[in-house]
């Protein structure tokens, strides 16, 4: 599967799911307290994520919190192309997560080369920046207006993802976008009770009939508190689970707070799972990997 993000071409076939590292410039996040106040800051943590094992950075200043109201796009556009500029110029690929249209085109301009709307397509002018450009263009299920509280009820939450994908497929392409700027996003949580979600995440392989790469955006989600009953920066060890079962179904995009431990739980599964050499990254003469050090004796 081809997947064009601006100048890039990505071939998803047969490969290790790409990791989306999460970085948000804003200080109401729903799942993290890390806030990075400065360019400088904001730029060491995206550069430290890609050296962790991030692929693309996906860049917000949007928190989903539906108890604040939606930034202005001035605002909002400010906070974000600084950093975009940044990592661009250092060839790093960079998600805008926005659904307002001018905010994706200053980000684009900026150099990034996909488009995370967690609206879906609410305003079509998106899809018009994506046809423009030629960035990506994630398209994410959701029955609720950005900012919104609204749970519908379904009376089956997966035919209405696949229905709703379907019709807002059918509406980027009409605009101009091309088939292999499309990324998938089932949406958990979005207008969806934890049932709803794990229903959906459950029944994640019927995506494949949409013919476009799935993004799995579960880190730290509430679905996962729900289960648990643990707050999101504790949600490291029930995020890898619903990682591991979303990759079984076939998303090949993960975006995740905690890259360095998901890269690791990606690499162990695929070292697990195979059946060629085993790749060793640790060196096998460092005593630190056997165990901790003894302290001293007084």
């Amino acid at each position: 599967m081809r997947l064009r993000l601006g100048d890039h071409f990505l071939d998803l076939s047969g490969r290790p799911p790409l990791i989306m590292g999460i970085l948000n410039v804003n200080d109401d996040s729903t799942a993290s307290r890390l806030t990075q106040r400065t360019l400088d800051e904001q730029l060491n943590y995206a550069l430290k994520l890609c050296e962790d094992g991030a692929e693309i950075i996906d860049v917000g200043a949007e928190s989903g919190r539906t108890d604040r109201p939606p930034r202005s796009v001035e605002e909002e556009r400010d906070l974000i192309t600084p950093l975009v500029e940044e990592l661009a110029r250092r060839d790093v690929l960079v998600s805008v997560d926005t659904w307002k249209p001018e905010v994706a085109a200053a980000a684009v301009e900026a150099g990034a080369a996909l488009i995370n709307d967690v609206s879906g397509l609410a305003d079509p002018a998106l899809a018009d920046v994506a046809a423009r450009s030629g960035a990506g263009l994630v398209i994410m299920h959701t029955a609720a207006a950005p900012k919104e509280a609204h749970f519908p009820g379904y009376e089956d939450p997966m035919a209405d993802v696949l229905a709703f994908l379907r019709r807002r497929m059918i509406m980027a392409r009409d605009r101009g976008v091309g088939e292999e700027q499309i990324v998938l996003d089932p949406g958990p949580d979005f207008a969806k009770t934890p049932e709803e979600t794990v229903e959906v995440l459950r029944r994640l392989r019927e995506l494949e009939a949409l013919g476009r790469p799935v993004l799995l955006a579960v880190s730290r989600k509430y679905f996962i508190g729900a289960i648990t009953g643990r707050e999101p920066e504790d949600r490291l060890a029930g995020t890898l689970a619903a990682v591991g079962c979303g990759v079984d179904a076939g998303a090949a995009i993960v975006r995740v707070h905690d890259v360095a431990e998901t890269r690791d739980y990606l690499e162990l599964r695929r070292v697990l799972s195979g059946d060629g050499e085993v790749p060793l990254r640790g060196d096998l003469d460092d005593e630190r990997l056997k165990w901790l050090p003894v302290p001293p004796e007084e």
